[in-house]
């Protein structure tokens, strides 16, 4: 099972390497996703008036930065907030804060603070990425733990589950009997932080947002930057509708619009990623001769795996001795939205698969043997997804949506949410309340805003971005081609379109983006002369 970053939510296996570099499609919607497209609400800032003070200020304490494998380079301290908002006199929560001084000798005023994705991810763990990708060549850069997740207290991290996890490469990936072991160990999960008075239905992105607030006032910054990626994104655009103050401009990269994520959204991103990482074989001679009708091979494959999965032997990417993996239909696809195996592969990786040589999929499977326990915070994954993603949409959505975005794949595939399987079940045991009438609405705001997005990206698909910006009266919409999820790190186009709107909101110098094309994919020697 991948882990999630939504992204989603459900993660890709969080062991990202260092490299400067790190879907949802169609001429209609998934049907599931229509019903609340057109959601509108005024922002605080259309309804006039100055900033509201919060009824309990928060307070930054500096303070040592934490140990991570790249020390911190800046300084460090914890936001100290409320849990709740709602209940005066309850507990507080502390969120990391780093930092980092800009590269330039004469930074700008207006610093940029980073929203990370996930939910659940360990933002900290971004910085190095950030760094490379030059966030902080002018500006200083400030990244903020997220609520609940590793450099905060209390951390939602769900060793229970990161332990299913392991054990769920030798598994299939969509049978009930694997459903009912990740909900055994999501109960065991809930009932052990709810008997340490962890409040579930404080972790939330309305909660999130409103942290950063708090940050920016407990700073004494003026006007600042914003920029997020995947679930940031979803964060980002929520923090500017509540809390439109002070935003010089805002980034949004691999976009999750908060109008619209749900489980059946997630089929429509896979559809268009996968479709578009075939279209770019296509249109490459050599791909395109060799590896012909890929998606008639995919749907080939699917079907015949989760008839008769496969258990093969893998070794780990990390390294480590061979664990036993199982290759069924939701297995392989999930490795293909989680881009466990890079886009450039992905060709020569199915028609191997085809001729009876599973091992770069096996191999990406095997990755999720050894995951870093208690790195990612499930919790609050898993009380954002409850509260916001999955109210509304019944299995029989879901399985529709499916069925539109993959027509001939078997049901037991299509009827688990891509990087989010059995959430249905889930839910209904980590118990929070339905959030979406505050949650589901749509940004609009005046604000320069700058829109990335990656065509190959299966989590978050790339048509989603033009869609948030309609509503972003001064935006710029950029779309690199040949790149995945969370677009800056990926690409060097990106970073210099990045610097140039961070400099010039309204302008962005964004003409690199037209000599762009996908690398060329990896062609292997036919199996009769291999």
């Amino acid at each position: 099972m991948a882990e999630q970053d939504f992204g989603t939510g459900c993660p890709a296996p969080r062991g990202r390497t260092r490299h400067r570099g790190r879907a949802r499609s169609g001429a209609a919607l998934v049907t599931a996703g229509l019903a609340f497209l057109a959601v509108l609400a005024p922002t605080p800032s259309a309804a006039g008036g100055g900033e509201p003070r919060p009824l309990v200020p928060a307070r930054f304490v500096p303070g040592p930065c934490p140990t991570t494998p790249e020390p911190v380079p800046g300084r460090c301290g914890y936001l100290e907030v409320p849990e709740n908002r709602a209940r005066r006199g309850g507990r507080t929560v502390r969120l990391t804060v780093a930092i980092v001084p800009a590269a330039s000798g004469r930074p700008a005023a207006d610093p940029v603070v980073f929203m990370t994705g996930g939910p659940g991810a360990d933002a900290i763990s971004d910085i190095p990425f950030l760094i490379d990708s030059g966030v902080n060549r002018d500006r200083d850069l400030i990244v903020m733990a997220h609520r609940g997740t590793l450099h905060s207290r209390p951390n939602l991290a769900c060793p229970e589950v990161d332990r299913f996890y392991a054990e769920a490469v030798g598994l299939r990936y969509d049978a009930p009997s694997t459903g009912r072991r990740l909900v055994q160990a999501t109960r065991a999960c809930r009932d052990r932080l709810t008997a340490s008075g962890v409040d579930l239905s404080a972790y939330n992105t309305t909660e999130n947002a409103a942290d950063f607030a708090d940050l920016r006032r407990a700073l004494g910054i003026e006007r600042w930057n914003v920029y997020g990626y995947s679930y940031g994104t979803d964060l980002a655009l929520t923090y500017l509708r509540r809390h439109p103050w002070g935003v010089r401009s805002v980034a949004i990269d691999s976009v999750v619009p908060p109008q619209v994520v749900s489980l059946p959204w997630t089929w429509d991103s896979a559809r268009e990623g996968i479709t578009t990482i075939f279209a770019a074989c296509a249109a490459q001679p050599r791909c395109a001769h060799r590896y012909p009708d890929l998606r008639r091979t995919l749907t080939e494959q699917v079907r015949r795996l989760e008839a008769r999965p496969l258990t093969v032997m893998a070794a780990p990417p990390s390294g480590g001795a061979p664990v036993r993996v199982v290759l069924d239909g939701g297995a392989l696809v999930n490795l293909l939205v989680a881009n466990a195996v890079p886009a450039v592969d992905v060709p020569a990786a199915l028609d191997e698969l085809a001729h009876g040589n599973p091992e770069r999929f096996a191999r990406a499977r095997a990755a999720g043997a050894t995951p870093v326990v208690g790195e990612f915070a499930h919790g609050l994954t898993q009380s954002v997804a409850c509260a916001e993603w999955v109210p509304g949409y019944s299995r029989a959505d879901l399985l529709r949506a499916g069925r539109r975005a993959f027509p001939g794949w078997p049901d037991s595939v299509l009827a688990q949410a891509p990087q989010l399987p059995f959430e249905h079940d889930v839910c209904r045991v980590w118990d929070v309340p339905d959030r979406t009438a505050v949650q589901r609405v749509t940004t609009t705001s005046a604000v320069p805003a700058l829109v990335l997005s990656g065509t190959f990206d299966a989590k978050t698909g790339a048509r989603w971005g033009a869609y948030a910006a309609r509503t972003l009266s001064r935006s710029t919409t950029v779309r690199i081609p040949g790149i995945g999820h969370w677009v800056v790190p990926q690409s060097p186009c990106a970073q210099r379109v990045l610097a140039s709107f961070l400099t010039r909101p309204t302008g962005p110098d964004t003409r690199c983006v037209a000599g762009l094309a996908p690398k060329p994919f990896t062609i292997t020697p036919p199996p009769e002369t291999a």
